[in-house]
């Protein structure tokens, strides 16, 4: 069949309109995350993948997820957004939106559907929590131990953190309120369905302070998840919070003398969001490489290198064997029933709401 001149033009503007695309794409990416082993596993599953694919881009790490708010709203205000991608923890994204900070996007027109067709918003569920927050994984903040530090009875319940005279020695805490004053109030007899009702009152996190303050003089405060890891194989505290997949990456990968506590570890969401307002060159190559890092198989691509659980749920039952050891990884994942006994959920929207006025109060508190 012959093509009339007007079909034949629309082929050619067919196939030169990836091309035109690519053309008008930046080819320099900053990627804002975490470091350590968890961005080890997102350069393996996401980033070198679509290297390949598109080898004249350059990416540019920067490990400033723990601070992305705080230099989001400064780079916003200066009026110089550098940062192209930024990993984040869901209630900042939910910060990061309502303040303008973060892009919204139609989560089904710019995300990959699931192999069987299942949009996107379908796939990912109740995970997507803003406009604004692409979800990449479920992971937990919860503790190891040195296993020749604990004596004969190892630590088994959350509040053995503060129990000192069974467990002497230096513990590591991040330094920020989220976790740490959720854990306190906890040992100190609140049941888990009134924590946050409890820290809306400034007399709960009076409380919870004060229950913090037992153990201030043996705690080392860490800001990067690898932090902890190192602190135990250093032998510089005997227990530790931190991601989980930090500790998988410890014990599995590393062979250190590290073993997990998962009471009450604490269940969240972390994910990317786009920066509001970037230029139309970088925000062409940032959807694209958007649409491709979330899709199925690249976040169950990524359990293949650290032991968190992905996003999708079509992509749960492609996880499989650690991509070295060979290991299966189920069993070492936040949400393996043997680990879930008892969890603490994150209450995304209460930090989102609260985090200003807690962080002020804990800094002051920390200044003591």
């Amino acid at each position: 069949m012959k093509l009339t001149k007007l079909t034949a033009l629309a082929a050619t503007t067919a196939l030169c309109a990836p091309m035109a695309m690519a053309a008008d794409m930046a080819n320099e990416m900053t990627i804002v995350s975490w470091g350590g082993a968890y961005q080890e596993s997102q350069l393996k599953a996401y980033v070198v993948p679509y290297q390949e694919m598109h080898p004249d881009l350059k990416v540019i790490w920067d490990e400033s997820s723990a601070e992305a708010t705080a230099k989001m709203r400064a780079m916003t205000e200066a009026g110089n957004v550098t940062w192209d991608l930024v990993d984040v923890v869901a209630s900042d994204a939910m910060r990061m939106c309502d303040e303008g900070l973060a892009a919204e996007l139609d989560h089904d027109e710019v995300l990959a559907a699931a192999p069987d067709g299942t949009p996107a918003s379908e796939d990912f569920g109740e995970l997507i929590v803003s406009d604004c927050f692409v979800p990449q994984i479920v992971y937990s903040t919860t503790f190891g131990y040195r296993m020749d530090k604990v004596g004969d009875t190892p630590p088994s319940s959350i509040c053995d953190i503060f129990d000192t005279a069974k467990y002497p020695g230096k513990r590591a805490l991040q330094k920020r309120p989220i976790d740490n004053v959720e854990w306190a109030l906890y040992c100190d007899g609140v049941a888990k369905d009134e924590i946050y009702d409890v820290l809306s009152t400034d007399e709960g996190v009076e409380r919870a302070l004060t229950k913090l303050d037992s153990i201030k003089d043996q705690v080392v405060w860490w800001t990067a998840g690898a932090e902890t890891p190192q602190l135990l194989a250093d032998g510089e505290v005997v227990m530790g919070s931190t991601f989980n997949g930090r500790l998988f990456s410890a014990i599995a990968e590393q062979n250190q003398p590290i073993d997990m506590l998962w009471d009450m570890q604490s269940f969240d969401l972390d994910g990317w969001i786009v920066p509001a307002d970037l230029p139309e060159d970088r925000k062409a190559r940032v959807m694209d490489f958007l649409k491709f890092a979330t899709d199925t198989q690249r976040l169950a691509d990524q359990a293949k290198f650290i032991s968190y659980g992905p996003a999708r749920a079509s992509s749960a039952p492609l996880v499989g064997k650690h991509a070295i050891l060979g290991i299966d990884m189920a069993p070492h994942m936040p949400t393996d029933p043997a680990n879930a006994g008892n969890v603490h959920v994150y209450d995304y929207e209460w930090w989102a709401d609260n985090r200003d006025d807690l962080d002020a109060k804990f800094q002051a508190w920390l200044a003591k």
